[in-house]
């Protein structure tokens, strides 16, 4: 196999029914710019996405672009882990067809095919590509495989998510609804139905309690809403972070249960970033861990953790900890945080130090305390 050629793995129906016409036009898109050495791999599923990426870089492939949405981006990247090759050694490329593509929005990757080919062209040409880092989700005490992904996870109403937007069916349903509202639409639809879902399970029993430990530390106890787990920036659409996402933090941001009478609201102001503006007024908090991240459920039933769009079926608790790191490909003005709409800087922050008054002592939700600074 020639080492210099570019390896594109397409799965066939990510994103808005537009996006699925895209497969045909990128290896012609490539050629138009002078570059012949381009392999085509098409997937029908995730699966079929991870075991084309390990197979050609098995046999020597070192630059890779994903063609497809998150959960394929990541199957990709899952694929590029299995091979047993040094991820520093690979350059891994997102071409955005997919519903959110949030990685690739960050990376400030085009839409367009062609626009988007453009860019790659140039970046393979001056290896112009930015560190990012690989995080490891494990469950503990049993349940499903480690797995590898870059972007954002979280359980609890992001944590369902997926139900609602990855499967084959689904994948329809979501074609049409990013068509018809744009990119976000069928994460917004998930989301709405994974917040009406957890409204309807505490009519008949109060939310799940949490232990959040960071580093080795319990910071947390009590009940959220929902917990979000970010590698930092990640473009305009999640803005919570404005660390890069190679800054060697994995960035937790919960949302406080304050009872089922406001969860719709703070479920909207996530949506809509409103949260950022008013943290207390929505039970909003931030964590963040430089060795390890520790997600531990006192139901002890099991629970689904979103790993990027794909779910992983946890026991007791799941661990999030950066395992490496790879380069990926972006365009020269790739987009910058804005402060003033950082959450990491405007929420309660802690570290590894510290224990939120949160408990879950009573069935009574407890009210939001004031936000403290971060300890260092």
């Amino acid at each position: 196999m020639d080492s210099n050629a570019v390896h594109v793995v397409a799965t066939s129906i990510s994103g808005s029914i537009r996006d699925w016409s895209k497969v045909e036009r990128i290896v012609p898109a490539f050629r138009a710019h002078g570059m012949t050495g381009i392999v085509l791999h098409r997937a029908d599923s995730h699966a079929e996405a991870r075991a084309h990426a390990r197979d050609a870089i098995e046999r020597g492939a070192r630059v890779v672009i994903s063609a497809g949405g998150s959960g394929t981006f990541n199957s990709v990247l899952e694929g590029c882990c299995d091979s047993g090759v040094p991820l520093g050694e690979i350059r891994l490329g997102f071409l955005r067809k997919g519903s959110a593509d949030l990685i690739g929005k960050a990376l400030g990757i085009p839409d367009q095919v062609d626009a988007a080919v453009e860019v790659f062209v140039r970046a393979i040409a001056d290896d112009r590509t930015a560190p990012c880092d690989v995080i490891l989700a494990q469950s503990l005490g049993g349940g499903d495989l480690p797995r590898h992904f870059v972007g954002y996870g979280g359980v609890e109403i992001f944590g369902r998510v997926p139900h609602y937007t990855e499967n084959r069916f689904v994948k329809y349903y979501k074609g049409i609804l990013g068509q018809l509202f744009g990119d976000l639409g069928p994460f917004t639809a998930g989301m709405s139905l994974a917040a009406l879902e957890k409204f309807l399970m505490t009519l008949r029993r109060p939310g799940d309690c949490w232990t959040i430990s960071v580093d080795g530390g319990r910071v947390s106890i009590g009940r959220y809403q929902a917990l979000l787990v970010l590698n930092g920036y990640l473009g305009p659409d999640l803005p919570f972070s404005s660390d890069p996402l190679g800054s060697g933090c994995v960035h937790l941001f919960g949302i406080r249960d304050l009872g089922r009478a406001r969860l719709f609201r703070q479920a909207m102001s996530a949506l809509d970033k409103s949260i950022v503006e008013d943290p207390d007024r929505f039970g909003f908090e931030h964590f963040c861990a430089r060795e390890s991240l520790e997600l531990s459920c006192a139901s002890g039933d099991g629970f689904p953790v979103n790993v990027d769009g794909a779910t992983m079926r946890c026991r007791r608790a799941v661990r999030f900890g950066i395992a490496d790191s790879i380069r990926l490909f972006h365009a020269p003005d790739a987009p910058a945080p804005s402060p003033s709409r950082d959450a990491s800087a405007a929420c309660a922050r802690h570290g590894s130090g510290g224990l939120s008054p949160l408990t879950c002592g009573s069935a009574r939700r407890p009210e939001p305390s004031p936000a403290r600074s971060a300890q260092t």
